[in-house]
């Protein structure tokens, strides 16, 4: 290209050169925060090229007003409220509303909210046979996102009840009732149904503990450190399970469809199923004599094959903002429980090399959300099988949010990602008498 036709290229776009000699220019998109992505929209249509990116790792599938990250800086807020700050003063329910809505609710929207959660947390009877149904053996997660998908046959277009602004509230409700109805059947209890009365985090609580002979009083401690834990899993922009959903939504799939794909692929051990993998090692640590330094330093060492799971992160560079904010909740659980528990007291020793071990802070390998809410939900009583149900719990919020953004962008378009080709190239039939 000359010195000429180079000068007359916008300086806002991105100009890419191919070997075959084709220059294109890509408008240059910056975000309200001053992220820089290069809009590739017509590169296919114009050169016939496409990029390759496995895992969308620097792609960007769309625009979003809801969660900004930086894990470069450990950055995290929800419609531009610090985590920290939601942490410290919110409510979960406050929080969901914040994420769908857009903004914070005012009195009269909050109590409308919560009233709306309040009552639409039991489930229609005929429901129950589903769950009978199931197998005993069936994990929670399989019960709860076929459980989710079959809301649509109650609240669908055909039902005449399928109102955006209230399928949100119901699906936030009856997700608790679902939860801890799954749970129930995976152990053969009867169901505890749904009080009115408490608050969301409470009355969930509830539904899982208690028992006929046997009421269930949610230490106040308990229900604090839920809640928090619901708000520090709201949303974490687009992740497998978000992208999912905004995926299933594309095809203009329901809420319940799309959040119940959302679920499934949450479900993956790679995903959702990190502060489980905590526990597991723990119990592997205990199995094995309990060990700290024997297993510190596997983890040291790149040919042992082992990993301390729930330290660094994937995307904070730094530090996870929301273990600054568990780690004080952990330690106030299991202050106030007193429980006697050889896996937490491995937790907290590993805890402790981790933060003091110059290998781990040179590489800032620090305990990350997914150690402390295994650690907790261990304490309150939250059976390791259920781990991935409550991560859902709480990103359940942002689900919808996401869900609703697509279904409100009047210019967004059906997910369809291309490929490169690598099979084999054209060939004739062969008749089967023919074939060796």
């Amino acid at each position: 290209m000359s010195q000429n036709a180079a000068r007359e290229l916008d300086s806002n776009n991105a100009v890419l050169y191919l070997p075959d000699g084709q220059t294109i220019e890509l408008p240059v998109i910056t975000g309200s925060e001053n992220e820089k992505a290069i809009d590739i929209g017509k590169l296919r249509s114009q050169t016939g090229h496409i990029t390759m990116d496995p895992g969308y790792g620097n792609t960007g599938s769309c625009q979003s007003e809801i969660t900004f990250l930086d894990g470069e800086k450990g950055i995290l807020r929800y419609r531009g409220i610090p985590i920290e700050q939601l942490a410290a003063k919110a409510t979960f329910v406050e929080t969901a509303y914040l994420i769908i809505y857009g903004h914070l609710p005012n009195k009269k929207e909050l109590e409308l909210f919560r009233y709306n959660l309040n009552h639409h947390a039991m489930l229609h009877e005929d429901m129950k046979h589903f769950f009978a149904s199931f197998s005993g053996q069936a994990h929670p997660m399989a019960i709860l996102s076929a459980m989710v998908a079959s809301l649509s046959g109650y609240y669908g277009e055909e039902s005449g009840m399928d109102d955006p602004d209230m399928n949100a509230a119901r699906l936030i409700s009856k997700i608790r009732t679902l939860a801890a109805f799954s749970y129930k059947k995976s152990i053969g209890q009867p169901f505890v149904y749904p009080q009115d009365s408490l608050s969301y985090c409470a009355n969930f609580l509830r539904m899982m503990f208690a028992v006929p002979t046997r009421d269930y009083e949610p230490d106040p401690v308990v229900v604090d450190a839920l809640n928090l834990l619901l708000i520090l899993h709201a949303d974490h922009e687009q992740n497998c399970s978000t992208a999912t959903v905004r995926t299933v939504a594309s095809s203009h799939a329901s809420l319940y469809a799309s959040v119940a794909a959302g679920i499934l692929a949450l479900w993956g051990p790679l995903h959702g199923g990190a502060n489980q993998k905590v526990i597991e090692m723990l119990e592997r640590i205990r199995a094995d004599g309990g060990n700290i330094k024997k297993f510190v330093d596997m983890a040291k060492d790149k040919d042992s094959g082992f990993r301390l799971m729930g330290f660094g992160h994937r995307v904070y560079k730094n530090f996870d903002p929301r273990a600054t904010v568990i780690k004080n909740a952990c330690d106030k659980v299991l202050d106030k429980l007193g429980i006697e528990d050889p896996i937490l007291d491995l937790a907290k020793q590993l805890e402790d090399v981790a933060l003091s071990d110059d290998y781990f802070v040179e590489r800032k390998l620090y305990p990350n959300v997914d150690f402390y809410s295994g650690i907790i939900y261990r304490a309150i009583g939250i059976p390791v099988n259920m781990f991935t149900v409550m991560f859902a719990l709480g990103r359940l919020p942002g689900w919808i949010g996401q869900w609703r953004e697509l279904m409100e962008d009047p210019g967004h378009r059906i997910t369809r990602p291309r490929q490169i080709y690598q099979g084999q190239t054209a060939v004739d039939y062969i008749p089967i008498e023919k074939r060796a």
